[in-house]
């Protein structure tokens, strides 16, 4: 029993395992913060650019008016 204690303790086959499932956590958690980001802003974007379509008048020529 004290031998396989020692084994036990000395084998380190599943290191590489957990330094993967950290690394992958890792990973899963930046790609979510940067979802969370990109969602946000995109929101804001398409908020703006509805309120600008809305506003804009189709029969204007305000764009031309120098010509």
């Amino acid at each position: 029993m004290i031998k396989f204690i020692k084994n036990f303790r000395n084998d380190e086959d599943g290191a590489v395992t957990v330094d993967w499932v950290v690394l992958t956590a890792a990973v899963v958690g930046l790609a979510i913060a940067a979802f969370t980001v990109i969602e946000g802003a995109t929101a804001d974007l398409t908020g703006d650019a509805s309120t600008a379509l809305g506003t804009a008048d189709a029969n204007s020529t305000a764009a031309f008016a120098d010509e």
